[in-house]
């Protein structure tokens, strides 16, 4: 039977020059709170505060970053998401090697270890002795929503919420008294597809009354707390039509008659709206381009949508966004935070762009990686040109709640390695890394989404 200890020196390289800076950046850092400006926890979870009922749900159903790794590897998705929890928890436990070397696999380590004192290694043998031991942990008050909230020492818990979406969980939390701030993003996603069926564009006859209506709907959102939009798109192609153009877009839409290509150039003139309302009220806009969503058609249509098949294509920034950066981006009151799951952009585009553009921050890679070495080489790749002082820090983008400080956590580790290694070839000194270093754990997604 194995232990499942934590090496107080993982993921700081072996160099010891460079381990002995990594190490005493990551003590500076280490218990700062967290802020979490992306991410995709049920506000219902906090508004109830009700006990997790079991752990298969807590840790395994939520995430697909496992449930990814465990269908590639031959386990039913069926199993893991309609099986007994016991069931489903022994699966897992039986696959756990597989998460051997990967960032889910520190982050599940971190999570048990830390968050539930285990102290066994994960494996078939242990399952069911895991499996109890955290339900009895799960009863007490200490394991409730709450109070691991308080606990994990989250400062800023942001939601990402359609725009449409009542807020009821949002409005219960504040009604409750409680002091933990837990705040909405606005996400119009929805509002995009004109090609989908049943598209009502929010109820509006014209496409001056749509844009009322979201502007509405953006208003409400921040009476709640919400400080960003956020936007998924295939490619980040920008575009301003003609009144005339998106007006006839809009009613074929009403129509239930608009094509692909009249939802990608209307997506490309509602962006610019969107940039346009963002530099209204202030809303950090963020955009998350070049993910194939749904890839795998026979998944999504067995178990719907976020199972884990988004895949990257490749994607252009540079000429895509020309046309909001010229109409927006050189406002510094408006903030656009740019994601991709393409690295190949890092130096060639996005480090350029942000590195001339006021308005631009570069989101960290976490959010499409999955993958330690991707932040080594986004730090690698944009520091010389864009510095880490346009990057927006880091977000879990999580719906696994108990994940939270795991990710964090490891985050500051590869930060702090990043930083050692530029200490120890004399890039900086060590008092500008620590300055650096609290920036990249802390300070840097405050400014950014304005918290």
């Amino acid at each position: 039977m194995g232990s499942n200890s934590l090496n107080p020196d993982r993921f700081f390289d072996s160099d010891p020059a460079i381990r002995r800076v990594a190490r005493a950046l990551y003590e500076e850092t280490r218990g700062l709170p967290i802020v979490s400006p992306h991410g995709h926890v049920d506000a219902r979870i906090l508004a109830e505060n009700a006990p997790f009922p079991e752990p298969a749900s807590l840790i395994i159903q939520p995430d697909h970053y496992i449930l990814r790794l465990l269908y590639a590897n031959g386990v039913p998705l069926e199993a893991l998401l309609k099986g007994e929890p016991r069931r489903v928890w022994q699966l897992f436990a039986e696959h756990y090697y597989l998460f051997r070397g990967t960032p889910s696999g520190a982050w599940l380590d971190y999570e048990l270890c830390e968050g539930f004192g285990i102290r066994d290694s994960v494996s078939g043998e242990t399952a069911t002795r895991i499996y109890d031991e955290i339900v009895e942990k799960l009863k007490s008050p200490e394991y409730r929503p709450r109070a691991l909230f308080e606990r994990f020492n989250i400062e800023v818990l942001a939601t990402t919420d359609a725009a449409t979406d009542s807020l009821e969980h949002h409005c219960a939390i504040r009604e409750s008294g409680w002091k933990g701030r837990v705040i909405p993003t606005f996400r119009p996603d929805a509002l995009f597809k004109i090609s989908s069926p049943g598209f009502d564009g929010l109820g509006a006859r014209d496409f001056t009354s749509f844009i009322r209506a979201i502007a509405e709907r953006r208003v409400h959102f921040k009476q709640l707390g919400a400080t960003a939009t956020d936007h998924a798109v295939l490619e980040p192609y920008t575009a301003a039509l003609s009144e005339e153009e998106v007006e006839r877009l809009f009613q074929r839409a009403r129509q239930g008659q608009a094509t692909p290509d009249d939802e990608r150039r209307f997506t490309a003139h509602l962006l610019m709206e969107m940039a346009r309302l963002s530099l209204a009220d202030g809303l950090v806009m963020q955009l998350h381009a070049g993910a194939l969503r749904d890839h795998n058609s026979q998944v999504f249509e067995r178990f719907g949508p976020n199972m884990g098949a988004d895949i990257p294509v490749a994607t252009e920034f540079t000429r895509n966004l020309r046309a909001l950066l010229n109409a927006y981006g050189n406002d510094p009151r408006f903030t656009l935070v740019l994601f991709t799951l393409d690295e190949s952009t890092y130096s060639r585009e996005l480090a350029p762009l942000a590195g001339h553009y006021p308005a631009v921050r570069l989101g960290p890679p976490w959010w499409f990686h999955d993958s330690m070495e991707g932040m080594r080489r986004f730090r690698e790749q944009t520091t010389e040109t864009a510095s880490i002082y346009k990057t927006a820090g880091f977000n879990d983008d999580t719906r696994a709640f108990c994940s939270i400080p795991a990710r964090h956590d490891l985050a500051r580790r590869m930060d702090a390695n990043f930083l050692g290694g530029l200490v120890a070839r004399h890039m900086i000194d060590e008092s500008d890394a620590r300055r650096m270093a609290r920036a990249l754990a802390y300070e840097l997604v405050k400014k950014t989404y304005r918290l």
